[in-house]
Order: C-alpha cells, then structure tokens, then sequence
C-alpha cells in the first residue's frame, strides 16, 4: 500500500508532491492531461501577457494626458503570436520542472475511486493510506449554447488559440476574469459588448468603490448591466444575439465569438466520490472542512480550484504544500497555517483586496471605521496621467488595528501586497502612519486615506 497518492499536477498538486517527497517516496501523482498548470497554461500568464500588451496600447492612445500628441498606427496581427511565445516558455519551465521527477511516481491517466482506499487508473487498482485530490477545475458552459453556438462559443481556455484577435467579441460574466479580458479585448480594438448579470464589477465588495469602477469602466467599455441574452444562434461564422436593453427595447448584434465567463466547475465529479460515501453525489455539497481540507472523516485532503472560495495560484500552491502533513499524519490531522487573504484584478485601473474586504467585516459584525481616499486629485496618479479610482482601509474601532482595504487604482498590486503584509503583522493605524511616505508617491494617497479614518476616530473620541 502506498503512503500517498495524489490526484491532479496543477499548481496544488505540484507544491504536494514536492512536499512530501521530502517524507516519502512510497508515493505517486496521477494526472490526466498535460502536466502544467492552469495558470501557466489558459490562466495567470496568458491573461497577463494579453493585458499587459492591451495596456501599453491604451496608454500610448491617452498619451495626451501627459501632454504628448501622438499618432498611433498599431498593428495587432502579431498580438496572439507573441502570446503564445511567451506562454509556452512558461509552461516549459513548468515541464522542464516535472520532467525532473522520478518517473516510477507519475501515472498519466484518468483516477476514479473504487472505495475508500483504492482508484483505478489506466485500468490498474491503487491503493494509498491518504489521498490528496488537485483534480482542478473546468470552465462551465450552458450546454444549451455550447449546442447552437459551437466553436463559436468558447472560454477562457479557448482564447488564447485564437489565430488572430476577433473583429467583435461579446463576453457573459462581468468577474476578474470577464473584466480582465474585456478591457483587454477592446484596448487592443477589438469591439467588445460584455454582458452582466447583475450590476456588479470584479472583486470589490464596497459599494463606493463598485460605484466608482461602474462609472470608470462603462466610460471605457459597452457593458451591459442586469442584461444577458436572450437567445444566442448560428449564422454561418458569426453569432446573433438577441436582448433586451434596460428601456425593454429589442435588440440584436452581431459578434465573431462569445466568450463565456461566468465561473468553472470541480472536476471532483470525475472521481466516482460516491463509492467512497453514498452521501458524495453533489460535488457542491461535499463536508470538506475549510481548516484541515479533510473530506468528512475520510483520509482525502482537497485542495486547490477543485473545492474553493478562494481559486488563486498563491492560496493553491500553499495549501497544497501544508496539507501533506495532514495527509501523512492521517488520523491526526490540524488546521492549515492561513496567509493574510490577498486578491487582485489586472483591469485597468486595477482592482484589490487586502486583509478582509468590507462585506466580510459587516457580516462578521465588527465594528470598524472606514478611511477612503479619492486619487482624482492625487499628487502622484495626476503627474502619471492616471488619476482616478480610490482607496478604502478598515481600521477596527476597538484596538485601531488595519484588518483590510480594498482599492481601485493604477499599480494597485503593489500597494495591495504591502498591506497584506502589514494585516499579517497585526499593525496598528499609528503603526502606519508612523512610516516614511516619499514625495510624491501614490503611497501618499494610502496616507491620507489612514488620516481620514483617524479623524473619525478622533471624532468619536
């Protein structure tokens, strides 16, 4: 019997197998499909590369706003090309990486359980002590569309084979990865019409902030709020939509694809889970314990995008790491160590959440004051041409300690990556104001939003 299997080479299941290798070798990963990642390969760094291009394009067309007039001639016929390029030299070193392991532990193949100790896997019986599951995720399609539409329908691991960008592309979601590959889309002039379900943006669960994005992002995009399709068909290599705008007029556009991003599903439901328990037919409803990842009392361990709130490579790799001890110790199993949350989105201007968002607070009941600083009129932002957005913090009223922030604004990955640093340390609102702030710098646009709350803190006496 094996000490170990796991099941998936994505980023979670790397960071395991590396991990307990260092404990064992009595072990194997099984994977089915290319031992990369999702995030080498459809999601991080292809979606970076397009909007780092579509960025440096959008700029060069707003260059008036630091006084330069120039004349833009772009050519985008090698936009995917280089794409490509560059993606496949990441997943190389991804490649390069697992070619390097002891070929007795990988089995390419497709896992199904047959009980609580065995799978099945290229029609051999395995049986292991534990079990970690990094089976992934995959898009999710409403099967009724994928239908009609055909390859004219396709997802966030469609659109990056693209031959050439699309004339007109209309996009379903409005989340980090919709609003990421819009904007993107259209700076690089492809006419784009996104749809969105409800009337919100990304990540940022402040209201202030969503209003502020709304209005900044819908100056720049045809987006479509509390609006989907109401019906979607073929017509030869372009696709109809038909809908319904929000005076409850009749409308129908033409577009060359439909992008659909409106979330993924687990692939845990290929692993057969109910021969392990009866009760683990619906993949949404598995006890899967948020502290251990344990399935119920089970030895299985899930980590990774197959079963989270949180599906980024950070969190992914971590957890993946850190369970193995729980894996290799089964019965005794602990609670993860937890990073301070971070999440950013690469739209432009960027979006961020550091520590807890606002929601989470509220609904947590805690009392705390909220510092917000506008960056119209920023020093720093306005000598860079990119002065709008803004910045929240959260201090706890009690003990004036920074439990999150959420921003909107230009570079906001830095400044986001800061001070989840400093929720980590448990740092106080004197604590950071207590620091050098360098002239002028958009930091100083974090400042004024610590003052402001400081001012309601003193208010309150």
């Amino acid at each position: 019997m094996l000490d170990l299997i796991i099941i998936g080479a994505g980023s979670a299941g790397i960071s395991a197998y590396k991990e307990a290798r260092k404990y064992t070798h009595n072990l194997r990963i099984i994977n089915d499909g290319a031992w990369d990642t999702t995030c080498a390969r459809v999601g991080c760094m292809p979606s970076k590369i397009l909007v780092s291009t579509a960025n440096r394009l959008h700029d060069a067309h707003h260059a008036d706003r630091v006084g330069l007039n120039l004349q833009i001639e772009a050519d985008t016929s090698r936009v995917m090309t280089h794409l490509r390029a560059l993606r496949d030299r990441f997943t190389r070193s991804v490649i390069r990486d697992v070619d390097s392991w002891n070929p007795e532990h990988k089995i390419s193949g497709k896992a199904k359980f047959i009980n609580a100790n065995t799978i099945e896997v290229n029609g051999e019986q395995l049986q292991a002590k534990a079990f970690i599951l990094a089976v992934g995720s995959t898009p999710r399609f409403d099967q009724g569309d994928q239908k009609a539409l055909g390859d004219r329908l396709i997802s966030t691991d469609d659109i990056f084979e693209l031959p050439d960008l699309p004339k007109r592309l209309a996009v379903i979601g409005s989340g980090a990865i919709a609003i990421e590959l819009s904007q993107a889309m259209h700076n690089l002039g492809v006419e784009v019409t996104t749809f969105a379900r409800s009337r919100h943006v990304g990540i940022l669960s402040s209201d202030n902030l969503q209003n502020i994005a709304q209005a900044h992002i819908s100056q720049q995009l045809s987006i479509l709020f509390e609006t989907l399709p109401s019906s979607m068909s073929r017509d030869g290599d372009e696709v109809v939509i038909d809908y319904q705008d929000q005076q409850g007029q009749a409308q129908t556009i033409r577009v060359d694809y439909v992008l659909s991003a409106i979330g993924r599903n687990s692939l845990l439901s290929t692993l057969d889970l109910y021969k392990v328990d009866a009760s683990f037919t619906d993949v949404k409803k598995l006890p899967i314990h948020d502290d251990t990842k344990q399935l119920g009392d089970y030895p299985m361990f899930v980590v990774g995008d197959a079963f989270s709130k949180n599906p980024i490579q950070h969190i992914a790799s971590y957890t993946g790491k850190h369970v193995v001890s729980n894996a290799l110790n089964y019965p005794q199993v602990e609670a993860l160590p937890k990073l301070s949350p971070l999440a950013i989105v690469f739209s432009n201007p960027q979006m961020a959440i550091a520590g807890q968002s606002k929601k989470e607070l509220e609904q947590r009941n805690i009392v705390f004051i909220t510092g917000f600083q506008s960056f119209e009129n920023q020093g720093r932002a306005r000598t860079l041409g990119k002065n709008y957005g803004g910045i929240e913090v959260y201090i706890e009223k009690s003990s004036q300690r920074l439990l999150g922030a959420e921003l909107f604004m230009d570079s906001a990955e830095h400044l986001a990556h800061m001070l989840s640093w400093m929720i980590a340390e448990q740092v106080t609102l004197e604590d950071i104001l207590d620091r050098p702030y360098y002239h002028p710098t958009l930091e100083e646009g974090l400042r004024s939003a610590l003052k402001h709350a400081r001012r309601q803190l003193r208010e309150l006496g």
